[in-house]
């Protein structure tokens, strides 16, 4: 199993590869930049997966913890803490590096969080956020729970709908870039931006990030702990009965898929320079739900290629004015005839089945 898992993650990386130079053979690098944006939705889709897939819960507010990790870092990185710098915490932080000067366009002096120490600060505020929600949320089944989250998820869309402070419905702009590495003797440095100079780079750090996340997930499915999970996704009473602490192992998933979502919020927002309200609407949860369920919940290569392949569809504008028409007939139709998901789907199956509806 070990070596079937390594083979597909090899495989995954040559994949990557292979994406980068086809568009170099066909002169279309301009994809690159949705394929990097499909690369961080995709890790949202991939944490929310083994939610669903393996801990069995569903989630309608992960687009929330995806705009608390992208709204925190923006805002960190971008409101000016120089009127304060008398203050005692600002001093503190200062102190300690974690902020960094700067001008804006207008050539005024610039105090802010280092996007390292916003980033942190971000993912940590989204795990305690869902640790604080999860743990009574959790205690909830089927669609009860999937109201719960969503109330979470329509509050914080609220939050930063209405807040001065996030900008309202115009959200932050003017986000820098996040220098990853310093750049070392003759090499640059490695920074997650949307310039048209980094766009390579962007790419693979991207993708990297995705394959990491991809191998994280895979390792914690094929030990003890994903074992219960799938125990649990199949009965919670049998995995209880075989002392599997439930509520703590559906908690920590929760908190993880969370992690993953700030993680790919924070990221995705330094690489678009900002980040609006509509990251946190309800419909980009009920579609991050959508797309595990299209790719299977309890596959997640297929969640992976789904979710990853239908967002970069989405981002290129394929099917314009329809997109959202063709993605509920995509759901219906795997819904129907794979509602294990698309890797579940069996062409000689789907043909006898369709020539049986035809006949009747």
């Amino acid at each position: 199993m070990q070596t079937r898992k390594n083979f597909s993650l090899a495989a995954l990386c040559l994949v990557t590869v292979g994406l980068h130079l086809l568009t170099v053979v066909t002169g279309t690098q301009f994809y690159l930049t949705q394929l990097t944006m499909a690369a961080y939705y995709g890790l949202v889709i991939i944490g929310l997966g083994v939610l669903m897939g393996y801990a069995g819960q569903i989630s309608l507010g992960h687009a929330g913890f995806f705009a608390i990790g992208g709204y925190l870092a923006a805002a960190l990185t971008t409101r000016n803490l120089a009127p304060l710098q008398d203050a005692v915490v600002v001093q503190g932080l200062d102190r300690l590096g974690l902020l960094t000067t700067g001008q804006d366009i207008y050539g005024a002096q610039l105090l802010t969080v280092t996007p390292w120490a916003a980033c942190v600060l971000a993912v940590v505020v989204a795990a305690l956020v869902a640790l604080i929600i999860g743990v009574p949320v959790l205690k909830l089944k089927g669609h009860y729970l999937a109201m719960a989250t969503l109330g979470f998820g329509t509050i914080v869309y609220r939050i930063f709908l209405a807040s001065p402070y996030f900008g309202e419905a115009d959200g932050i702009s003017e986000v820098p870039g996040f220098p990853l590495v310093p750049a070392l003797g003759g090499f640059g440095p490695l920074v997650i931006s949307g310039d048209a100079g980094h766009r390579v780079l962007n790419f693979y750090l991207a993708w990297g990030m995705l394959i990491l996340g991809m191998a994280l997930l895979l390792n914690l499915i094929g030990s003890r702990v994903g074992r219960a999970l799938r125990s649990l996704h199949s009965s919670e009473e049998a995995a209880e009965a075989s002392g599997v602490e439930t509520a703590r192992c559906k908690l920590q998933v929760f908190v993880l898929s969370a992690v993953y979502a700030a993680v790919a919020g924070v990221l995705l927002t330094h690489f678009n320079g900002g980040i609006g309200p509509s990251e946190a609407s309800v419909l980009k949860s009920v579609r991050y739900v959508a797309l595990v369920a299209v790719g299977g919940m309890t596959h997640l290569w297929g969640t992976l290629l789904m979710g990853v392949g239908l967002t970069f569809l989405s981002l290129r504008g394929v099917f314009g004015v329809h997109d959202d028409a063709v993605f509920g007939l995509i759901l219906i139709f795997v819904m129907l005839f794979a509602p294990e998901g698309i890797l579940s789907l069996r062409l000689k199956e789907l043909a006898r089945r369709l020539v049986l509806g035809v006949r009747s």
